[in-house]
């Protein structure tokens, strides 16, 4: 079996290169949604705690099985320690054997990204220059730079409660070519954007970005709405256009779409992302209509990643081959292992 730590992840990133990486992993999951009834799925198993939240996201198809066990704890950063952090395992259908054990804080930042990249290579204008990036944290130099890959993206507004989020950010962005404009609130860095990412890690109920701030044409990536009592759009945003979602289940529970009525849901939805992909659903067709990917991240999007982690590993020969099935001759005489 083959273990990735954050290490291994870093050199096998780095052998194939950032960018490869992500067009690799839209292609991925591409092939993923685009089969998508074939995957045994279910909303993910949360147990809300004190401080925050942990969950197990699983999935399978007919080769593998794979899971990711993720927290959220917003406070985290208060104690220096990180909001999310993962890990994941892949295994074969066949005989259950376990195949990889991964890394996923890191690999959850690279699919979030690619995730909503490919959503908004279906959704936003094709044209689209000009992103708005509310929340600065962890997860927002991957949502900007893989945004490059698909759209002509050269200013970034930007704008995060904290301060020193924000320096951050600069920092790391400023030398990827882009046109770095800090703002002082989220109106103020909505203002002339062509796509709005939005991922913020504040708990509640909470409008973060209003509905007069979205104007004809806009395309929204709302992120951070990903659990029970956790949103971030003025609900009003939702009655102006197209709505996907990754799997309505879940969503109604964890998404921005869990502050309407069912019969809301069913009057403002349009599709799931996976009937885009396989063109059963149009995304955008017009310039001026408003679309959203209302994102809560599904276990497809982890398996996705699983699958090309093993894939890269066993290409480049990267990561450790760990025994954790015990290596019996008798698969009856387990006891043997003891000695």
């Amino acid at each position: 079996m083959k273990l990735i730590t954050v290490q291994d992840l870093s050199t096998l990133v780095k052998k194939h290169g950032f960018d490869n990486f992500l067009n690799d992993l839209i292609d991925y999951l591409k092939q993923d949604f685009v089969r998508w009834p074939e995957f045994d799925k279910s909303p993910r198993y949360a147990a809300h705690v004190p401080g925050g939240v942990l969950e197990l996201m699983p999935t399978a198809d007919k080769k593998y099985f794979a899971y990711k066990c993720v927290n959220g704890h917003p406070a985290n950063p208060f104690e220096g320690k990180q909001t999310v952090v993962a890990t994941g395992q892949l295994s074969e259908i066949k005989y259950g054997y376990p195949l990889l054990i991964s890394e996923m804080t890191v690999l959850t930042g690279l699919r979030t990204a690619a995730t909503s990249v490919m959503a908004s290579s279906y959704l936003s204008r094709e044209d689209s220059s000009v992103l708005a990036l509310v929340g600065t944290g962890a997860q927002s130099e991957f949502q900007a730079c893989a945004l490059k890959l698909v759209r002509p993206i050269k200013t970034i507004r930007y704008f995060d409660t904290d301060a020193l989020a924000m320096d951050k950010f600069e920092q790391n962005m400023k030398d990827k070519g882009f046109e770095l404009v800090r703002c002082s609130n989220a109106k103020e860095a909505c203002t002339g954007a062509d796509i709005i990412t939005v991922c913020t890690a504040c708990k509640g109920h909470v409008v973060v970005i209003e509905n007069d701030w979205v104007k004809p044409g806009m395309h929204v990536n709302g992120l951070g709405g990903d659990c029970p009592g956790k949103t971030e759009l003025d609900k009003n945003i939702l009655f102006r256009g197209k709505v996907v979602v990754e799997y309505t289940e879940q969503s109604m529970i964890e998404g921005d779409i869990q502050q309407l009525t069912p019969d809301e849901v069913g009057q403002v939805l349009h599709a799931e992302l996976w009937e885009i992909i396989n063109g059963s659903k149009k995304g955008r067709e017009t310039a001026d209509e408003v679309t959203v990917f209302d994102s809560v991240g599904f276990a497809v999007e982890d398996f996705s990643v699983l699958r090309l982690t093993y894939d890269l590993a066993e290409k480049y020969g990267i990561g450790h081959d760990v025994d954790m099935v015990p290596p019996i001759a008798d698969p009856k005489n387990l006891i043997s292992v003891l000695g």
